[in-house]
């Protein structure tokens, strides 16, 4: 699902520059990240599937991923030393907004990356 993950992104930012959309030199690269980080929160800590949504939101595109799960992300505050559980830090630091929504069976996480 991971390497999945990033496949999509990739296809999805190829057809936004198709379509004559600008963006930076790094956005591909920073989207695969924000998206393989939230997939990878999602199988791990929710029960069951997970669902990947792109969409194009005027300068940025909404990185949106739903899972079955009860539980809301935990931000950690920055550590160097921490190995590992990084993730969610990772996505704040390239995002504009994270935030997560609950609904009848789990939650979406919506992380907001500019394009330029």
């Amino acid at each position: 699902m991971i390497p999945a993950s990033r496949d999509i992104v990739h296809g999805f930012v190829g057809r936004l520059g198709d379509a004559g959309v600008p963006m930076s030199a790094g956005f591909l690269d920073a989207a695969r990240l924000v998206a393989s980080e939230l997939v990878t929160n999602a199988l791990r800590h929710a029960p069951g599937p997970c669902r990947l949504t792109l969409t194009l939101v005027e300068d940025q595109v909404e990185i949106a991923v739903s899972d079955t799960g009860d539980g809301f992300p935990t931000f950690l505050p920055r550590d160097p030393l921490r190995v590992g559980r990084h993730g969610l830090e990772i996505v704040t630091r390239l995002c504009d907004e994270v935030i997560t929504k609950p609904h009848a069976q789990g939650k979406t996480v919506y992380a907001r990356l500019p394009l330029a």
